[in-house]
């Protein structure tokens, strides 16, 4: 294939006019959601709509000061979108640089273009690693094609001239002209529900626990809003103001409304720290994935390695003669493998038009070998496995350095894909180095310092992995296994369990190694950079692509090294962490107020049936409940959310969190009840029962910042100190009978016991 073929492609004049007739490949899509979409979903929200809602009853009774709640849901959404609109652009920019590439024929030459600007009728120059832009057809030269995106199946399918070609799914190996049948909507991926070729289901603790507690308020939140205003107007004789603000007050106790906004914020704002790093995360919860993960399958070639081939050396295995040595010439000139290695042996035995090919078979990770054929002789480059009948001891020595080892073989026989090779007469044996990446010694050792087991999955030769490995650092680099050994029956889950190093790996077993390691109760991240890493990426929890990889791999992956720089790998597991350690850390306080406003809005309605002696109306007014979201909730959470956080996190965030919350918030029940019940009501009760709720919930505060740092004590001070001066200041507005010395007497304790906490914390790091 080149110049000799007769194609020319279209003339800018007939791409002009396509364009102009909108046949062009234009996707709406982007790694980051639209504007639109932000603003939908940080504006139109259950939470906003019912908090709406309170406003609307709470403006009709003229209940104005109660109303500033309003102020800080506005603010809250303000932030939201303005924190996503930062993140947003920031993917954006970075998605420019893994922006899919086309090679088109126009004008009678070859032309890189993005793959949005591929017209009707385009010729394509498809190539090993590239993911298919658009439906077409198969016009010169052959190819394998993967459509495990698309159909599920792994099997490559052999297309020839006539034969059709897929958008979504991937070159294997081969090289072809091929002419575009449809594009843009048409493209048979487009047709697929929600883009099947890069969708995968949103797997989120944080997500689905919001959920949970969204419908469970909701299911709850308007019968016990009806019943309480009831309860509080027909059976207290209120009247419809205190009515309507007690009941409103409620129900805001009810909304943990700023747990969602801190969870978004944190994990946008996570994205734009690694976009910083030229680490691109091209799905939201991509970093809550992230901090479950426990064991990381590393790619040998470039991803533990640099991907840059050079052949050290070539070995001599029988006489090779001058006609031998110019065909394996023609042979380079004209193959169609573009991957490193190929390109290494092309510039070492210098490629050069000699010869004129009559066969090709492409090279591919399954057969692990590829064949050229010249007029009733054909070589054969591969794996020494798989054309040798005994491995060369030269070979075993190299590949236990950490070397690749390559051989290059003739034949008389037929040679098919579909068979086993005939005997091979080995000619060379070729000796490839790749280097280990900058600072991967120190990388594997943060990962296995923060208890993430590491995998190294390769389809070399099992003695260089090995090798490579144990230079990496990578603990029971001894632990090898060679799966060209076993089939499909074999335990994956054992293997993987058992072992550290994986050699000639297929890309199905790739795919069954990690699945295995799923079986057995791990999170797994994937990382990659070529068409045989892809199954497993696409089966991984998260899947990390290195950019220098094809497109293919680029565009189902969750995240791309942009940079490439393996030493910025473990950045990406710990900011997933920081931002779900910091969420959870916090959440229960959050919490504390829903469950104590829903436990004493269901005793206050139940009080009916006790008669007038025990009727118990909801104690506090939403002003109040206003104060304990700013200060107590808001401000502690927002200003630590940012800090460094890299212990592994707990499994199940709801549980975890409820069962921090629970105590403080029973504490809080029984503090309420047994004022209420056992105490002479006057008109410092309700203040008595509000102070109470304050000081336990900041007590949750304190506790969820212990171990105290600087950040912590400053924070857990300010919020004692802004609470007190602000009650003092404004005690009218939040109608509270008394403050005075009580107040800042409490001040000056919870203040000595914040730095009592501090004082202890600074011995024990010392």
């Amino acid at each position: 294939m080149g110049k000799e073929n007769n194609l020319q492609g279209l003339t800018s004049k007939e791409v002009k006019d396509r364009v102009e007739k909108g046949l062009v490949n234009t996707q709406e899509k982007s790694a980051s959601r639209t504007t639109k979409d932000i603003l939908i979903e940080n504006i139109f929200t259950l939470f906003n709509l019912l908090n709406l809602l309170i406003a609307i009853a709470l403006a009709f009774v003229h209940a104005w000061s109660n109303l500033l709640f309003m102020a800080i849901i506005i603010m809250n959404v303000l932030i939201g979108i303005i924190q996503e609109l930062k993140a947003k652009k920031m993917v954006d920019d970075l998605s420019i640089l893994v922006t899919p590439k086309a090679m088109v024929l126009r004008d009678g030459r070859v032309q890189e273009i993005i793959a949005d600007e591929i017209v009707l009728d385009d010729i394509m120059v498809l190539k090993q690693g590239q993911q298919i832009s658009c439906d077409a057809s198969l016009v010169e030269g052959s190819l394998e094609v993967n459509e495990s995106l698309l159909t599920g199946e792994s099997d490559a399918i052999q297309k020839e001239i006539g034969d059709e070609v897929l958008s979504g799914s991937y070159v294997v190996a081969g090289q072809a002209y091929v002419k575009v049948n449809h594009v843009g909507k048409d493209n048979y991926a487009n047709k697929l529900a929600d883009q099947a070729s890069t969708w995968k289901p949103v797997n989120s603790q944080l997500l689905n626990s919001m959920k949970k507690v969204t419908r469970f308020t909701c299911f709850l939140i308007i019968p016990l809003g009806i019943l309480l205003f009831i309860e509080a107007f027909l059976m207290r004789d209120e009247g419809l103001y205190q009515s309507v603000v007690s009941s409103s007050a409620a129900l805001l106790g009810m909304l943990p409304k700023g747990l969602v906004l801190l969870m978004s914020i944190s994990l946008a704002a996570g994205i734009v720290r690694l976009g910083k790093k030229k680490i691109l995360v091209q799905r939201l919860y991509a970093l809550e994935t992230l901090s479950h993960v426990d064991v990381l399958c590393l790619d040998k070639t470039g991803t533990l390695t640099t991907g840059k081939m050079k052949v050290d050396h070539v070995v001599e295995l029988n006489t090779v003669s001058k006609e031998d040595a110019d065909h394996i010439a023609s042979y380079l000139h004209h193959s169609t493998d573009s991957n490193a290695t190929f390109e290494a042996m092309a510039q070492y035995f210098k490629a050069e038009d000699i010869y004129t090919p009559t066969k090709k078979i492409p090279f591919s990770s399954e057969r692990k070998w590829s064949a050229i054929s010249f007029d009733g002789v054909t070589y054969v480059v591969g794996a020494p496995e798989r054309l040798c009948q005994r491995v060369p001891d030269q070979a075993q020595q190299e590949m236990k350095k950490g070397n690749r080892v390559i051989v290059i073989g003739k034949t008389t026989a037929k040679v098919s894909v579909d068979q086993n090779l005939p005997k091979i007469d080995a000619l060379y044996l070729v000796v490839i180095q790749d280097v280990l990446r900058e600072n991967c010694q120190d990388t594997i050792q943060r990962f296995h310092k923060e208890g993430v087991q590491i995998k190294i999955i390769s389809g070399d030769h099992v003695d260089a992995v090995s090798a490579l490995a144990k230079q990496a650092g990578v603990i029971d680099a001894h632990k090898v296994v060679d799966l060209s050994q076993y089939d499909d029956t074999a335990d994956y889950g054992k293997l993987a369990e058992e072992n550290v190093v994986f050699g000639r790996v297929s890309p199905q077993q790739k795919k069954w190694l990690v699945k295995g390691l799923q079986s057995r109760n791990h999170q797994v991240a994937m990382t990659g950079d070529g068409v045989n890493d892809i199954l497993a990426l696409r089966e991984a929890d998260c899947s990390i692509a290195i950019a220098q990889g094809n497109d293919a791999v680029k565009q189902i992956s969750e995240i791309v090294l942009l940079d490439s720089s393996f030493k910025n790998l473990s950045d990406v597991l710990f900011e997933g962490r920081r931002v779900v350690n910091n969420i959870t850390r916090v959440a229960g306080v959050f919490f504390i107020k829903t469950i104590y406003s829903v436990l004493l809005s269901v005793i206050c309605v139940l009080s009916i049936f006790g008669g007038a002696d025990f009727s118990f109306g909801f104690p506090f007014i939403p002003i109040q409940i206003t104060l304990i979201d700013a200060a107590i909730e808001a401000w502690p959470s927002f200003v630590t959310m940012m800090e460094p956080n890299h212990h592994p996190v707990p499994k199940d965030f709801l549980p975890v969190v409820l069962k921090k919350a629970l105590p403080f918030a029973l504490m809080i029940l029984v503090y309420i009840c047994g004022i209420h019940f056992f105490t002479e009501e006057t008109i410092n009760t309700q203040t008595i029962m509000y102070y109470g709720i304050v000081y336990i919930s900041m007590l949750a505060v304190v506790k969820s910042c212990i171990p105290m740092n600087p950040l912590r004590l400053f924070v857990s001070s300010t919020m004692v100190i802004g609470f007190t001066f602000g009650v003092l200041i404004f005690k009218n507005l939040f109608h509270l009978a008394f403050t005075g010395w009580f107040v800042i007497g409490m001040m000056i304790l919870y203040l000595v016991i914040i730095l009592l906490l501090a004082k202890v914390k600074t011995k024990s790091n010392s």
